[in-house]
């Protein structure tokens, strides 16, 4: 890459100096010209001056040339009517061909600086011809010297030029490396590290380099890899959950359907014959399968709020009364439990889900129930908060230690399995409220202490964003 870099530089410094070449002989040319059509125009203002008055102008412009020292010089007089009247080359000058077409002189004679280049057939070379008018309109003053342009000068100038760009490619390469270095080096370290990819390390460590946009690379760099390694770990975890969850599914499955299997053989090799032991089994191979038909319908459940495809009917709820209803119904199992249940519930309507809200409902106040002591109570709060509905469910049960509040809303984790399960719980409940709080853009909160009990306070939007009323099927 360094050789690919000083490469590129050089093509660039030889095609600077190509262009600033190509620049400057045309400028140096140009003032060159100037410069000269300046110099003949003061000559042919002193001839003008030196004239005035005299008869002799072939004499007189051969003397001032002979003063003036400069052999390629020559001066040229015309009348209006394009004769030459003296020229300081032409012995027999009145012999010479009329002028009043040549460009100068139509130029000098209009009232204005003329000036030409052209060949002499006269002197058998390229010529600069400058003219002017005299003050009293008599005659054209002409001066010429011959001109090659800076093609003259160019011996003389080419070795500074060359002096000039091999001084300027010594700088140039000196600086080309030193970029190229602090380019390529960095390109390089940071290659290396990238490298790492194929590995199944990816700690880069970058360096802080001299230029923003390399440090941008890096940092992004730094910054994508380590939201690859999040990725990662969240892919590996959910992987590590889903394969807990199958584990879990299968084992809480296993159970009512050894159950069912073990009741059923007694019944059909004919092991039970009272009629009260037949009922009695089939009563139990019924409530294994409701376990399981619960069981399905929750973790079915769970599926669909997790993956956002739950079939939701929207209306407008009063949590109050929903609340009081499933008071009600879940009286009996508080009584069984000796559990008080408590109601605190101001009116509040709030847009959603009967279903959803039912379900978490009911899920959290079973929980108050079943992890309770004979005497505790359950205090189940609704208000409004704001733009959302405040659900508070609150019991002095056993409560949850601190280290198993983060895995409570995980799926069949249950923090007395002997419990639960003496419940008929299925162990999804608490997923159950997190994925509908979730679903429905709400917060959920737990505080809870050992032997003091748990309050789980969830926080519902009272109208959903999409205002667009539709049905998507149950919910």
């Amino acid at each position: 890459m360094k050789k690919a870099v000083l490469l590129r530089l050089g093509a660039v410094l030889f095609l600077a100096l190509a262009v600033s070449g190509v620049v400057s002989y045309f400028g140096m040319g140009n003032k060159l010209l100037e410069d000269n059509r300046k110099n003949l125009l003061h000559i042919v203002h002193i001839l003008e001056y030196t004239l005035q008055g005299k008869s002799d102008l072939q004499k007189e412009c051969r003397q001032i040339k002979a003063w003036l020292k400069e052999e390629a010089l020559r001066f040229t007089v015309i009348d209006t009517d394009g004769n030459v009247l003296a020229d300081t080359e032409e012995e027999y000058f009145d012999t010479m061909e009329n002028h009043l077409e040549r460009e100068e002189i139509r130029a000098a004679l209009a009232g204005e600086v003329g000036y030409a280049i052209r060949y002499s057939e006269t002197l058998g070379k390229q010529m600069l011809y400058v003219a002017a008018l005299s003050a009293d309109g008599r005659y054209v003053i002409r001066a010429a010297a011959s001109y090659s342009g800076i093609k003259d000068y160019m011996w003389s100038v080419i070795p500074m030029l060359l002096v000039g760009a091999g001084a300027a490619a010594v700088i140039v390469v000196g600086v080309s490396v030193r970029f190229a270095n602090t380019i390529a080096g960095p390109l390089s370290e940071i290659s290396e590290e990238l490298q790492k990819i194929h590995t199944d390390k990816w700690d880069f460590h970058f360096r802080k380099y001299p230029y923003r946009e390399l440090n941008i690379i890096s940092e992004a760099t730094t910054r994508l890899s380590g939201e690859v390694q999040e990725q990662i770990a969240r892919l590996e975890f959910e992987k590590k959950v889903r394969q807990e969850f199958f584990d879990n599914a299968s084992h809480e499955l296993k159970t009512p359907i050894t159950a069912i299997r073990g009741y059923a053989e007694l019944l059909a090799n004919g092991f039970v014959t009272e009629e009260e032991k037949k009922t009695e089994f089939i009563g139990r191979i019924l409530k294994s399968t409701e376990q399981m038909t619960q069981l399905i319908e929750d973790i079915l459940m769970i599926s669909r709020l997790e993956t956002k495809d739950a079939e939701v009917t929207y209306s407008m709820i009063r949590l109050d009364a929903l609340a009081e209803d499933i008071l009600e119904e879940a009286g009996s199992i508080a009584e069984c439990c000796s559990v008080r249940l408590c109601s605190e519930c101001m009116p509040v309507t709030i847009e959603g889900s009967v279903k959803q809200m039912r379900e978490l409902l009911m899920n959290l106040i079973i929980n108050g129930i079943s992890y309770n002591h004979p005497g505790g109570h359950v205090w189940v709060s609704v208000k409004e908060s704001g733009q959302d509905g405040l659900i508070r469910v609150r019991d002095d049960g056993m409560g949850i230690r601190e280290e198993e509040q983060t895995r409570i809303f995980e799926r069949f984790y249950r923090v007395d399995k002997g419990r639960s399960r003496k419940l008929g719980g299925t162990g999804l409940g608490l997923s159950i409220v997190k994925h509908i709080v979730e679903f429905n853009e709400g917060s959920l909160e737990l505080q809870s202490a050992v032997g003091e009990g748990s309050e789980f306070s969830i926080r519902l939007p009272l109208e959903r964003a999409e205002k667009t009323d539709y049905v998507k099927g149950q919910g």
